[in-house]
């Protein structure tokens, strides 16, 4: 139990750079921590963490050192959790990212439900249209229309495909009409998301038809939400995931243009880090998730 404590108290201090907030974090006074760590030294006989008067910082071994035993405390505190599952309501914080548009339109719906079937479980929602790194930013769950991860402690699952379209409201239309080819886009008011790939490049497909269309946009965002309500104030042509504009769509107050034409489509995915038992609260998030699109067959409706 002592060598536990070791470990545990060098992880803190290695993280948080201060034995002090590390024998806080653990309720031990700071002879203690000193003890434990003079003690784990000692037996390990090598010297982990240099000290001056002002700060403390790993040496090349306690850098390594501290690297195995994160992985193994955290795999110790998983194992404690699987092994508790049986008898403990599911709990804990659940981190979730996904972009703005995901979380509005199907994380949050989902929420009510979940946090009522599990109420231990503290879901954190974090919206951002950015990539945040699982592992370094205590991710749980990502969806992300990545295909691939660098890091091959990431795993992924598909979740569903969409069509990307354009759109434009019918005032819109009235007045400007609608583009019967990809190349009268240049004459159009183009709504624009600007973290796309090649996002100034849209590259349509039709049957063996291949045609790339350069646009100057009249309006770029981050996010497609602005975009969505700019195209219902007949601003222009949003270009977006066919899952974002789909109620507009069926309520008439967009009106799909170009669509015999295909653009690149999206896959989303749900990553989570690569365990070898998956935590009680992100299997159970993950499955409902899953659920979620199965049981209202979205890729089918965004796809179509």
């Amino acid at each position: 139990m002592d060598q536990f404590k070791e470990i545990e108290l060098f992880i803190e201090v290695a993280e948080s750079g201060n034995i002090s907030r590390a024998a806080e974090a653990l309720d031990l006074s700071i002879s203690a921590a000193s003890r434990y760590l003079a003690s784990l030294e000692t037996r390990l006989g090598v010297q982990l963490i240099r000290r001056n008067t002002r700060s403390l910082y790993l040496t090349e071994a306690g850098a390594e050192f501290h690297r195995r035993c994160k992985s193994v405390l955290a795999d110790l505190k998983e194992a404690e959790s699987v092994a508790r599952e049986a008898v403990v309501k599911p709990s804990g914080v659940l981190r979730v990212t996904a972009s703005l548009s995901f979380c509005t339109l199907h994380i949050a719906p989902l929420l009510q439900e979940f946090t009522a079937r599990y109420p231990d479980i503290t879901v954190d929602v974090v919206a951002a249209n950015r990539y945040y790194d699982i592992i370094e930013n205590g991710i749980d769950v990502a969806v992300r229309t990545k295909v691939l991860e660098a890091d091959s402690n990431i795993t992924i699952k598909r979740l569903a495909s969409t069509r990307r379209i354009l759109a434009a409201s019918p005032a819109y239309i009235e007045v400007h009409g609608a583009p019967c080819f990809p190349a009268e886009l240049v004459r159009h008011h183009v709504l624009n998301y600007g973290l796309a790939d090649n996002p100034r490049e849209l590259s349509f497909q039709r049957g063996g038809e291949c045609i790339v269309v350069k646009v100057k946009p009249l309006l770029e965002a981050n996010d497609g939400q602005i975009l969505r309500v700019a195209a219902l104030n007949g601003m222009g042509v949003l270009v977006q995931p066919k899952y974002i504009v789909y109620d507009d769509l069926i309520a008439g107050r967009l009106v799909p243009v170009l669509d015999d034409w295909d653009l690149p489509r999206l896959t989303m995915n749900i990553a989570f880090q690569t365990r070898a038992h998956m935590p009680v609260k992100v299997r159970l998030f993950v499955d409902a998730l899953t659920e979620r699109f199965q049981q209202h067959d979205f890729e089918r409706l965004w796809t179509a």
